[in-house]
């Protein structure tokens, strides 16, 4: 977030460099109005075309940089699924606002640690995928956890990469379940870690042309158990 005005995702800074009267009016309407929608603010903002399911008015460009910087948060979603934004001072608590800000060091160690946790067994890759974070502060932090013994180092039978597994790790006594997996389940995410665990070969194929779909344009996988054992259209 601090960095938002130089390093933020997707080309969101452009419009906080090109249109900072804008940005500021948007936080403004948020300030007194929130939380809103893009939709509430939008009215005839001047809106992209030609970028598929992206088409995004200025304001909710403006919505979207602001909320990259932690100018405003989301205070919740709408039966659409629409952001609504508000201030963070009105959505999080006093304890969370007045926290010290950590280093960047520091940030991406406790990142690491949590995203191993989660995962389990996991290469560095899977580690840092899992908050998206830089290569170069995901792999210090990875030897920084090895070296405080927080992560162990493990072998895995027919990984090329070396794997890690949190020191508080434990294996569950049985894994039970049938359920559909969403594609953005992090069970299924990093699709390398999906093909290594399970053999199990996964893309989400409305990004793919039509003539070149193998198994449809939404399809979802079905957990069985350990196994993913079909798919559902």
């Amino acid at each position: 977030m601090a960095k938002a005005r130089t390093e933020s995702w997707g080309g969101m800074r452009r419009i906080a460099q090109e249109q900072p009267g804008l940005v500021g009016w948007v936080r403004d309407e948020v300030a007194a109005r929130g939380p809103l929608t893009a939709a509430e603010i939008e009215h005839d903002a001047p809106r992209e075309t030609g970028n598929w399911g992206w088409n995004w008015s200025a304001v909710k460009r403006a919505l979207e940089f602001l909320f990259w910087a932690g100018e405003v948060t989301a205070a919740d979603r709408t039966t659409s699924f629409a952001r609504r934004y508000d201030l963070p001072e009105r959505v999080l608590p006093a304890a969370v606002l007045d926290a010290p800000t950590p280093t960047d060091a520091d940030a991406w160690r406790t990142l690491v640690a949590v995203a191993a946790r989660s995962l389990g067994v996991a290469a560095e890759p899977e580690l840092r995928d899992y908050f998206r974070l830089p290569l170069a502060g995901a792999r210090r932090a990875v030897a920084e956890l090895v070296e405080a013994g927080e992560l162990l180092p493990v072998a895995v039978q027919g990984w090329r990469q070396p794997a890690y597994l949190h020191a508080h790790a434990r294996l569950p006594r049985w894994v039970r379940g049938n359920t559909l997996v969403s594609p953005f389940d992090p069970l299924v995410w990093e699709r390398g870690r999906t093909e290594r665990l399970f053999d199990f070969s996964y893309r989400i194929e409305i990004y793919v042309p039509a003539p070149q779909r193998i198994h449809g344009y939404y399809v979802l996988p079905f957990l069985q158990g350990e196994r993913f054992t079909a798919r559902s259209t």
